[in-house]
Order: structure tokens, then sequence, then C-alpha cells
């Protein structure tokens, strides 16, 4: 399904707020290729032509649409003097636009003081947001039936996210990139942009899929890159340092050095997650998501998730049963 992305800009906006999160997403639409999860950005405003914070003109804007296409995301940017740019009347079209144009399937962000045009639309009213810390107190007066948060990255309520702005909205981008496409495609973008890759703005855990990828040694992203495309097979050492172009011994050592954590741990806390994603689902057995996450058997996925998570994976109250003993492969259990 194609994600049309509609970055709303208005005059003196904050570079960085659009340019961040855009190429993310204009590069996750590039590596992604032929894929049917496929991104369409859009750059709008009421005006054809703005300034933007650095004095940089962009050109070539559509025009606010009248109707927006299923599904569509819409994006605020931020300003870089809220107080006077939002007093402009392009601000005012914005403002107007949103609360008319918005469909029942539309979903929308903000980055920084785009918060506060969304505040301005109603948006926000009984719904948990945040914005930028030196705006908290501006979003509460101008959003008083909203759950203003701090210290957030970024809150999501429904339809609705909001972030606090600057290199924040990259970590929106990349928690959007995961929820269309996948959270291989986002470790993917973020490696590419060399960003600190958290997933969540609302939880303090990284996900796995990004963790322990805060490190800039290629030969170790090599072999992360390897596990995060297929991370149910049963790499052994030696493919993995033959993936990464260094001996065995050498890449358990960058791995520990590097990526905090052992190439077996590493592998396991993606096999954790698949399995996370699978009984979500709820249609399967316990030992049949054993099976597809890659564990030799519901004995060993036990063992492994009491070792990263609490409490014990159940299927609609199922118990995990036991099984056969794991291999002595890279990340078998």
């Amino acid at each position: 399904m194609t994600l049309s992305v509609w970055f709303v800009l208005t005059p003196n906006v904050l570079l960085l707020d659009y340019a961040g999160p855009a190429e993310a997403l204009r590069m996750a639409a590039e590596m992604n290729g032929a894929s049917a999860d496929t991104i369409a950005l859009h750059r709008c405003s009421p005006v054809a032509r703005l300034t933007t914070s650095l004095g940089i003109e962009v050109g070539r804007l559509e025009a606010l649409p009248a109707s927006l296409p299923p599904h569509s995301l819409v994006i605020v940017a931020g300003n870089a003097c809220e107080a006077d740019d939002y007093a402009r009347p392009e601000a005012h079209a914005v403002v107007a636009w949103l609360r008319r144009a918005l469909q029942s399937d539309t979903r929308v962000a903000s980055i920084c003081s785009g918060a506060l045009l969304l505040a301005a639309a109603g948006l926000l009213d009984g719904r948990r947001c945040t914005t930028h810390h030196s705006l908290i107190e501006a979003l509460q007066a101008a959003a008083p039936a909203a759950k203003v948060e701090v210290n957030r990255v970024f809150v999501e309520d429904g339809p609705v996210l909001t972030s606090a702005g600057i290199t924040t909205g990259i970590d929106l981008a990349l928690y959007l990139i995961e929820r269309h496409a996948g959270a291989e495609l986002a470790a993917r973008v973020a490696h590419r942009l060399v960003v600190y890759q958290r997933r969540s703005g609302s939880d303090p855990q990284l996900s796995p899929w990004l963790a322990h990828r805060n490190h800039l040694h290629p030969a170790v992203h090599r072999a992360q890159d390897a596990i995060a495309q297929d991370p149910v097979r049963s790499w052994s050492l030696a493919e993995l340092a033959g993936r990464a172009h260094v001996s065995e011994r050498h890449l358990t050592r960058l791995f520990a050095e590097h990526a905090g954590i052992s190439v077996v741990g590493y592998q396991q806390r993606l096999r954790i997650a698949r399995a996370r994603e699978l009984l979500a689902e709820r249609q399967l057995s316990v030992e049949r998501v054993a099976e597809l996450a890659g564990f030799a058997s519901a004995r060993d996925f036990r063992r492994v998730w009491q070792r990263y998570e609490s409490g014990s994976p159940s299927v609609r109250g199922t118990s995990i049963a036991g099984g056969r003993n794991s291999a002595s492969r890279v990340g078998k259990g």
C-alpha cells in the first residue's frame, strides 16, 4: 500500500524540522525499491514559494489539497519564531485547512512548534501530546483540554503524533517507516543517516531491531545487517565473519566492544522481537511461533524469552511446552 505523506510548510519554517524527517522518508522510499509498501512524498503550503529559517527559499510547493488520498499522513513542520510566524495569514490558512481536510483515516503528525497549529485546529483536545521543551507552557495554554507530556521524544495518541522537534523529527520518521514498511528498513535508514536509533518516544527501551547499532564500525554493521535481514536463519560465526570480512575471533571482540552485546545475544533479541509480533497475532500455537521465529523448540523459546522478557509467552492462555535441546549454531535458541 502506498503511504502518501504531506509535509505542510509555512513561511520561516525551521529547515531541519522539515529536511530531517523528509530525508529519512525519502531514503526509505528509495531503499525500498519496488516494494508494495511505497512512500510518496508531497510538500504543500498556502503559498507556492517561501523562505526558511536559514534564508533558503523553497519553491514548487503544492497547494494544500482540497481532499487527501485514503490513509494519508500529514506532517506539520515547526517554525523558527512561532509567536510571529503563526500570527501570519499563511498559518491561519493551515489551521483552517486542518479543520476541514482531514479524513477519518488520515493520520497527522507535528514537528516541534507545529503542535501549536494542531492545537489551534482542535486536533489535540483530549489527547496526549508533546512539543519542544521551550514550548510546553505555550502548548498547554493553546490546548487546555490536552494532556501535554514533557521530556518525551514523541507521543502517539490514536491518529495523532507529536514530537519534540528539531532532530526528534528523525526519530519520529524512523518510527513511521517501521510502522509502514517494517523494522528492517527503518534500521537500514537509521544506519544510513548515522543517527542514534530510538524507536519510540514513549517507551524508554530501544526496539531490538534498532538497538545496539549506535556505533560506526562497518564490519559489525555488515554482520548485523545480515542477521536482521534473516534472523530465523541459523547463522554460524564463520558465515557472519565472512560477511563482515574479519576473522571469527575478531568479530566476537568487535561485537562486544562496539555493539555492547554478543553475536548470539543480538540474534536472540531479534528472534524474541519476531516472536512477540507473532504472539500478538494470536492465531498461532506457541510451538509454531517458536519455529517461525527460528528457535529449535518451544523449550528453547521459553528459556531465551525469560532471559529478555518478564513473565511467560502465551497464546490464548496456552503455556509453552517443552521440546528438544537447542543446536550449537549461532543464536539457535
